[in-house]
């Protein structure tokens, strides 16, 4: 179904003309979700970045299984964010998505806020949980309100353009929480993140959902049937993708939630090493998500599969280059570490691109939510506790050594889905177009 947004009619097909334009306000729109998006990653991070500090307050140095205590911070998160995600985005499929994400921002924010109280670790447990709920309302239904709003031969770009909010954000979130705590202790950095988050919560509550006339929702949106659901469960490129990114969300979170410790077991400063880390993360991040939206949207008309493609090649590529960074001296494994994370985040935007067009606009909330459940459930939340495990019993070297051979796994799932996500796309498009 192609929504009309000013004459709010949800019963006819638009023309080709008009369908292949964004709807009014998209652009204003995407710019708010990206800023949300950087301080949504913003906030995940910081915790990376004081895991050492909050480790020393609560646990004492020669405790072996510190690490994989504080692990539990990460998977608490993301636990509650990943079952938490489902029924939200179940809701944001039937009730305005601008109020979903407004009401998700201000309750992450003010646990973010609160974090910095917590006066015991099982109180910093119960906040990060709280955060995780805000997510989960945030994490279906920003992407897709976009994918409603912008038409599919930009929709990679548009994607890629949110998307980048993930490095820029975490590499942010990084460097901000190193330094702010360095200077002013771990508790600063999460106090510090509240205000915004709060702020552009607000400005959610003026957004106007893509379903609406006027004030109320539109009375006539498409009937959901159960076989609507059941048919993205059939979907191979779906199921494929959730698979490669599953894998990727492993190998990235496992590694932006230990870096700290990988670094200082390299032996480099640890304000300046978080530093670098944040920029490289920025740079490299940031252009490689921004360069796979486009490379894809350009190859769509003559390879079909180009997002799976894409998001393959960048997989089978990183994973050497980060094998060779940890066997080689600083500062030339910074280098190597940098053309790593450029061919890892090359994904980004193509695999949340392939989300959304092989799902239908009905139930494309839930697809990006079931998702999340997947990705997290079987990707960082293991990586967390699994990475600390071996990190703690052996070293960080062998830990992130286990995460290069997830990265070339990423790679070969996306390489196997290219000859379904053609098929799968068309027939997403074909029914839409029916509705």
């Amino acid at each position: 179904m192609i929504y009309n947004q000013r004459a709010g009619i949800c019963n006819r097909q638009l023309s080709m003309e008009e369908a292949a334009k964004p709807m009014s306000g998209a652009r204003s729109a995407l710019l708010l979700l990206l800023a949300i998006n950087l301080f949504n990653y913003m906030d995940r991070q910081v915790l990376a970045a004081v895991e050492p500090d909050i480790r020393a307050s609560f646990f004492a140095a020669n405790d072996v299984n510190a690490m994989t205590k504080t692990g539990v911070l990460g998977s608490a998160f993301f636990i509650t964010y990943m079952f938490s995600a489902p029924l939200l985005g179940f809701l944001a499929d039937r009730l305005s998505r601008w109020v979903i994400v407004g009401t998700a921002v201000i309750l992450w924010s003010l646990a973010t806020g609160a974090s910095g109280l917590a006066a015991t670790f099982t109180i910093l447990i119960a906040t990060r949980i709280f955060v995780g709920i805000g997510e989960g309302g945030y994490g279906p239904a920003a992407p897709t309100i976009l994918s409603d709003i912008f038409p599919i031969k930009t929709r990679g770009r548009v994607m890629a353009i949110f998307c980048a909010a993930i490095p820029v954000g975490s590499a942010l979130g990084y460097v901000v929480g190193g330094l702010i705590g360095a200077h002013f202790g771990w508790r600063w950095a999460f106090y510090i993140l509240a205000p915004p988050g709060l702020v552009l919560g607000l400005v959610c509550f003026w957004q106007r959902d893509p379903r609406v006339t006027g004030h109320h929702l539109v009375q006539e949106l498409p009937r959901r049937r159960l076989t609507d659901y059941l048919n993205l469960f059939r979907t191979r490129s779906y199921l494929i993708n959730c698979a490669a990114q599953t894998l990727m969300t492993f190998a990235a979170g496992g590694m932006g939630y230990w870096i700290s410790a990988y670094l200082s077991y390299r032996n480099q400063n640890p304000g300046a090493a978080r530093t670098i880390f944040g920029l490289i993360v920025v740079v490299a991040g940031l252009g490689s998500t921004l360069l796979g939206g486009i490379v894809a949207d350009k190859l769509r008309p003559r390879f079909p599969g180009s997002d799976f493609w894409v998001s393959g090649i960048g997989m089978l590529i990183a994973a050497p280059i980060f094998v060779v960074a940890l066997y080689i001296p600083f500062p030339a494994a910074w280098i190597a570490m940098f053309f790593a994370i450029f061919f890892l985040f090359l994904n980004t935007g193509p695999s949340n691109t392939a989300l959304a067009n092989v799902s239908l606009p009905v139930v494309r909330a839930t697809a990006f939510a079931v998702n999340i459940l997947v990705i997290h459930l079987l990707g960082d939340v293991q990586a967390f506790w699994l990475l600390g495990f071996i990190g703690g019993h052996t070293n960080m070297n062998i830990a992130f050594l286990f995460v290069s051979g997830v990265i070339f796994a990423g790679g070969l799932v996306w390489f196997f889905g290219v000859k379904y996500l053609p098929a799968d796309t068309a027939a997403v498009e074909a029914a839409s177009a029916k509705q």
